[in-house]
């Protein structure tokens, strides 16, 4: 059987481009707890440069991605506002299938996000 593995790709939709430069945070839930697994930034294409879960590490399971999009939204110069509308943003998720491949999507803008499976 083969090993799935975690990516994201986080577009600014107000700007119509890719989120670059946008950190991102993973856990894996375990008993209440918030586990640290991966911390990496976005590259010029909203992406990472390497899965976020490789297929070494990838397991069924609750996870949790944390985009720091007020950081994102001050770097690229979004006029502030105290506090942000947006500032960190958590999607929980489960991993029910290890071989599978997870594409957990963000799509941001100042005011709102969404999310989906992607493939």
């Amino acid at each position: 059987m083969s090993q799935g593995y975690l990516t994201t790709h986080v577009l600014d939709t107000a700007r119509g481009l890719p989120a670059e430069g946008l950190e991102i945070e993973l856990f894996r839930l375990e008993n209440g707890a918030r586990v640290p697994l991966a911390r990496m930034r976005t590259n010029d294409d909203g992406r990472t440069d390497a899965p976020i879960l490789p297929k070494g590490d990838f397991a069924a399971g609750e996870y949790e991605l944390v985009f720091h999009a007020g950081a994102y939204l001050d770097a690229i110069g979004t006029p502030p506002e105290s506090p942000r509308f947006l500032d960190v943003v958590p999607i929980r998720f489960g991993i029910s299938d290890a071989s599978a491949h997870y594409h957990v999507p963000l799509l941001l803008s100042p005011f709102g996000y969404s999310t989906y499976r992607g493939s």
